[in-house]
């Protein structure tokens, strides 16, 4: 894990991206992030990178929904499986 200063620069604060991490993730330059906050802790997002993991995600989703076609539960419904698991 790296370590960073909060600095002022202007009228606002700044965190400087040590090298190895932007190297690590390919940040470069100019690239636009997102900032926000979660249970107190600061989040910095490349939109790049948040637009893959989306379309991974649904690449994945489509693939799981593709394969399960082939799939058949023999007339089951989702409630009989779960009652079924239920009695053991």
């Amino acid at each position: 894990m790296s370590g960073s200063i909060v600095r002022k620069w202007g009228k606002t604060l700044a965190v400087r991206v040590p090298s190895d991490i932007a190297r690590a993730i390919g940040l470069t330059e100019g690239e636009t992030v997102e900032v926000e906050t979660q249970d107190g802790d600061i989040v910095i997002r490349r939109r790049a990178a948040h637009a893959r993991g989306r379309q991974d995600a649904e690449q994945a989703a489509a693939e799981i929904i593709a394969d399960s076609r082939g799939h058949s539960l023999e007339g089951l419904s989702i409630r009989d499986l779960i009652d079924d698991g239920r009695r053991g």
